[in-house]
């Protein structure tokens, strides 16, 4: 995906890491049905199946809601994963000849579902483009009315979040590395492209634990609001979450022991 107009300048590095997730998503997938050869549409979804993902192999396709172009949709990307969604429709179309490579929606979850790692994958691909079509929508307001979201830039040292303040964003650091402390103890790391800050948007409670940048940090904000919408409309992303938190707290309880056998 490739957004149209004025973007940030971490855009295009995050779009060129958002370009590699699809072909590890698929890997180990076959494909439903032969390669969809198609020369230039006006509307995609004339011409495929409402109900199957596809991965665009060649071509560029423009994406339009409501007769405006959003973004574009480039060689590498995943297409239909918005269809069935209760969201504003969106047309595909394309001045140039496109090459399609079918995959059964249902097949194509269950195999992101089978694997922890895919499932982490799936999750960056989803909130990175959530974050930059919202990063699109505060660059294409004035700056009085520009929401506080996007990416934001830590020295080594510095608090990412802190132990007791309201919780109002998740975040995934894209570059770079944390600890997780509670009063004061080191309890855990941060590693990129993992999601942290979640725990008290569900439990509806203050911070738990303060986040530490321990090298230079780029971090990646999702509004409370939109975190929380995401998880609505695709469970496989909290399914996902939910796993990545269980996998956190087991590594939790497991250093807690060794620091209680180690202390007697």
């Amino acid at each position: 995906m490739y957004l149209i107009g004025d973007q940030p300048p971490y855009a295009e590095k995050l779009i060129n890491a958002l370009q590699a997730i699809p072909q590890r998503l698929l890997d180990g997938l076959a494909p439903c049905g032969e390669a969809i050869f198609l020369d230039a549409v006006g509307d995609l979804y004339e011409h495929v199946s409402n109900n199957r993902i596809y991965l665009l192999q060649s071509g560029l396709l423009h994406a339009v809601i409501e007769d405006k172009p959003i973004f574009y949709i480039q060689e590498g990307d995943l297409i239909g994963l918005r269809q069935g969604l209760s969201t504003a429709p969106c047309t595909y179309r394309s001045d140039e000849p496109l090459i399609l490579l079918p995959f059964d929606r249902e097949l194509l979850f269950k195999h992101i579902h089978a694997s922890g790692e895919r499932q982490e994958q799936f999750t960056q691909y989803i909130l990175g483009q959530a974050a930059l079509m919202s990063d699109a929508l505060a660059f294409s307001r004035p700056p009085e009315v520009r929401p506080v979201t996007g990416f934001q830039h830590f020295p080594s040292g510095a608090e990412l979040i802190r132990q007791g303040d309201e919780a109002d964003h998740v975040f995934i650091i894209t570059e770079g590395h944390a600890e997780a402390f509670v009063q004061g103890i080191k309890v855990g790391d941060v590693q990129k492209d993992e999601i942290f800050g979640a725990m008290a948007l569900f439990t509806r409670e203050k911070r738990s634990a303060t986040v530490i940048a321990s090298a230079a940090t780029t971090v990646m904000m999702i509004p409370k609001e939109q975190f929380l919408a995401l998880m609505q409309s695709n469970p496989r992303i909290a399914h996902s979450l939910i796993e990545s938190m269980a996998r956190r707290i087991d590594l939790m309880n497991k250093e807690l022991t060794q620091y209680k056998q180690a202390s007697r």
